[in-house]
Formats: structure tokens, C-alpha cells, sequence
């Protein structure tokens, strides 16, 4: 069984004082990049001056990978314009798909890796190091990243010991956001406990509007569903062991998670779209269809890390107004929170890889985005006022005050074969059990023989 990443670097917001705060918040808004001369000039955003000095890269240029698309790939864009800007290097943005490890692993049998990657999966940046492809951060990058960041933080980019990646953009995973004005037509409020949420959905549906929206033709957002309920259900310390593959994929603790996720995707009345349609909508649709169509949408809620308020964004809906978010239900003693996020890795040991590296670990670059919206940070430093709306601010400031009593994305720790490749492992088989509800013992079978191949057992 190949490393696993140590567990003190892999709790996640499941602490009672995080989720407690996550709560209250979301009710109460219902690189050693040295040498030559330094530039410290043209910062962004509201003409702050730069908190990081960064080399001329004049004439250089720099290729940058990530899976995202849409508002997420305009965001991000911006952020590498300001750098392209106070550098006088040229950027090319190239999208990776959502088979990151097979595409970096392409280009680089190819002999032409991009320079820095933002992978999305812990289990891939120790793959990566393993292998020899990811070069360790440089003196600048590594000052910003201790200056910035929470030790849980750093020990998520590291790889035995050695600092690799910064973690830009993070997610909480564990948040429902739904259409207010079809809970009002309803007469529905927010749920605490899954089972009040099933309530819901039932009445939802019995208004007229069907409750739940999945995306389900995207296997990763399945994942985040099981992650969800298990966490919560079975506790932190089984989530550890399963997610290390300490704990089989037949144990009874997923038994009863996937049944308690039956109950909901066995009910094709509560899904927008029933099985078969919830199986073809992919995680944009799957957001926006929730917040289209004024009082008439195509579902009233969805369960969606908070980068869902890029999507949210190309509707008429606003968020905290028309598009509110709650806590995803609690299903045993508490409610989850469970965080994922994109880590800057370089795959070039260059000076401008290293000068974005360190940009990017520094609140100029993270208030950029905090600004255009659909982001989070666990960049520590990063003024809050930063982030659009009182929504993002809160889901914020809860992941902050979390420190590092969290507990990372299940799928995302796991190797790229059973837990990051669509068509196969865990996405293809949650999709499998999406399909028919009902296989629970076939479905784990399948589950524990992907993991089990993939975890060299």
C-alpha cells in the first residue's frame, strides 16, 4: 500500500466548535523565485499595496493546468493576469479535464508537462512526488505558505516532510444550497437532521417542485453525498480508516450509509429528473437548474461545496436573498463539514514556476478571487471584507476559526485510480448505485474490489 498522508494533517471540520460556528454563521446570514529586481507594483484590488515582492519574468513564459471550466476558469484567469502583470510574464491557461493525473501523466511521457498544476486530490500529489514529477517549494514560496497558512494546511501539501504545494482554493463540502422562494411557496424551513430533510424533500415535492438535484453524470459529486452521511454516521475515526483503505469498503458502517443515501436516491420522486435524469445532469447543470425558472425551478435545493455561487452567478437568482445555503443535515450525533481544495504543485523547477507558486500563496492573489466570488481560502491572512457577500464571508470565517481540526475529501485522499477517474473506481460505481438504490451489498462488493486493486492490497 503505497504512503498515506500522516492523520494529523487530515482533520477536517468535523470538531462540534466548527460545525457549531459553521451553524450559527450560515443562520445568522440565513519558490525561491530569487534574483534580479523585484517588482511591487500594480497589487489588485482596491489599490492596496502588495503584501509579496515578485521577480521581472520578462519575455518567460509559464503553462498552468487546472480542471476548471466557466466562472471558475474566468476567476482564475484574473488571478493569473495580475501575476502576468507585476511579472511581465506570459501566462497560457490549459484545461486539464477532470482526469488531472492522466493528463499531467500524458504530457509528461510527452516530454512537455505544464509548469505548475492545480491538482485536486492529496492522494495524486503524493503520486506525483513519488514518481519524481513535483519539485519541492522554494525559499519564497515556503515564507509566504508558513506566514499564511495553518499547519494542517501545510502538512496537506507536503510529501514525507517536504513542502510541495500550496493550497489556494478550498471548498466546504458540506453545505445545501436551495431556492427560497420554493421553500416559502412551500411553506419549508431549513432542516438540522437528515431525517427533517427528507420531510422536506417530501413536501417539496408535494407543492409541486421537485426537491433534489444531483449531479450525478459527474461521479465526484456522489462521492461528496456518501462522504457527507458516513462522516457524520459512522464518525471521524472510521472515516479515517476507510479512507486508508484500514477499514473494507463490506464493513456494516457503509452498509448503513448507503442505505441511509438510499433513502433518498431510492426515492425517484424526490430527484429532479428521477434516477435517469439526475444520472445525465452534470454539476453546473445541476446547480443552475435549481435557481432557473423564478418560482418554478427544476429543483429547490442541491447539495454543493460553496464554489456552487459561481454557478449560482449565471442565473437571476442572488445569493443570501433568492439562493440561501444551510448545513448538510445532521445523520448521527452532528452535522459534517467535510473541506477539499486545489494545491499548486510545480512540475518545473523554473523561476517563474516558483514566482507563481509564491503569488499564489499570498493574500494578493487569493483577494482577487475572494472578490469575483464563488471562492474560499484557507489562506488565514486574507482580510475577509474581501469575499462578495455576507454568505461567503461566513462559510469563510468558520473554516478559518476551524485551525487545523479538519478532516479532508474521502475520494480525494484515495489514488486517482479508485477515487479521482470518472468512468471508473468509486465515481463509476456510486453512479452504479445511483442507477439502482436498492444494490446496496452488490454496490459495496464492487466498492471494496476497486479499492482494494488500487490500494495495492
Amino acid at each position: 500500500m503505497r504512503r498515506r498522508l500522516d492523520r494529523t494533517a487530515l482533520r477536517t471540520t468535523t470538531a462540534v466548535a466548527a460545525t457549531a460556528a459553521l451553524t450559527l454563521a450560515l443562520t445568522a446570514c440565513g519558490g525561491g523565485s530569487g534574483g534580479g529586481k523585484d517588482h511591487a507594483d500594480g497589487g489588485s484590488g482596491g489599490g492596496t499595496a502588495p503584501t509579496v515582492r515578485l521577480p521581472h519574468l520578462d519575455g518567460q513564459k509559464l503553462q498552468v493546468t487546472a480542471v476548471w471550466t466557466g466562472p471558475e476558469r474566468a476567476n482564475f484567469v484574473k488571478v493569473l493576469d495580475e501575476f502576468e502583470k507585476r511579472t511581465g510574464a506570459s501566462v497560457d491557461f490549459v484545461p486539464s479535464g477532470d482526469d488531472m493525473a492522466g493528463f499531467v501523466g500524458s504530457k509528461i511521457a510527452g516530454g512537455g508537462p505544464p509548469d505548475v498544476a492545480m491538482l485536486q486530490q492529496v492522494g495524486v500529489l503524493h503520486e506525483f512526488a513519488d514518481k519524481g514529477w513535483l519539485k519541492p517549494l522554494g525559499a519564497n514560496a515556503r515564507a509566504q505558505l508558513t506566514k499564511n497558512y495553518s499547519k494542517g494546511w501545510q502538512d496537506l501539501g507536503a510529501h514525507k516532510g517536504t513542502p510541495y504545494g500550496v493550497y489556494f482554493k478550498a471548498s466546504n463540502k458540506s453545505l445545501v444550497w436551495y431556492n427560497a422562494q420554493a421553500f416559502d411557496n412551500a411553506g419549508v424551513k431549513e432542516p438540522k437532521t437528515w431525517r427533517e430533510c427528507l420531510t422536506t424533500a417530501r413536501t417539496l415535492a408535494d407543492s409541486g417542485v421537485e426537491p433534489v438535484s444531483v449531479g450525478g453524470a459527474d461521479g465526484w459529486t456522489l462521492t461528496d453525498w456518501f462522504e457527507n452521511i458516513y462522516l457524520s454516521q459512522a464518525g471521524p475515526q472510521k472515516y479515517d480508516q476507510l479512507a486508508q483503505h484500514k477499514l473494507k469498503w463490506t464493513d456494516p458502517s457503509v452498509t448503513q450509509a448507503l442505505t441511509t443515501l438510499g433513502g433518498l436516491f431510492g426515492h425517484k420522486d424526490l430527484l429532479a429528473g428521477g434516477n435517469s435524469g439526475a444520472l445525465q445532469t452534470d454539476f453546473p447543470t445541476s446547480v443552475t437548474q435549481t435557481f432557473s425558472g423564478g418560482g418554478a425551478p427544476k429543483a429547490a435545493m442541491v447539495s454543493s461545496a460553496d464554489f456552487a455561487a459561481a454557478n449560482i452567478s449565471q442565473t437571476k437568482a442572488k445569493v443570501g436573498t433568492d439562493a440561501k445555503v444551510f448545513p448538510f443535515p445532521a445523520v448521527g450525533a452532528k452535522s459534517p463539514v467535510v473541506t477539499g481544495g486545489d494545491v499548486a504543485v510545480a512540475l518545473k523547477d523554473t523561476k517563474a514556476s516558483q514566482a507563481l507558486l509564491t503569488f499564489l500563496a499570498s493574500t494578493d492573489a487569493a483577494k482577487i478571487w475572494a472578490q469575483a466570488g464563488g471562492f474560499l481560502s484557507p489562506n488565514k491572512a486574507l482580510d475577509q471584507a474581501a469575499y462578495a457577500n455576507d454568505v461567503m464571508r461566513t462559510i469563510a470565517k468558520a473554516l478559518i476559526a476551524a485551525g487545523d481540526d479538519f478532516r479532508f475529501d474521502m475520494s480525494d485522499q484515495a489514488p486517482a485510480s479508485f477515487g479521482g477517474k470518472p468512468g471508473q473506481g468509486e465515481w463509476k460505481d456510486l453512479q452504479d448505485f445511483l442507477k439502482n438504490p436498492k444494490d446496496v451489498a452488490g454496490i459495496q462488493r464492487r466498492l471494496e474490489k476497486d479499492a482494494a486493486r488500487s490500494f495495492g492490497h
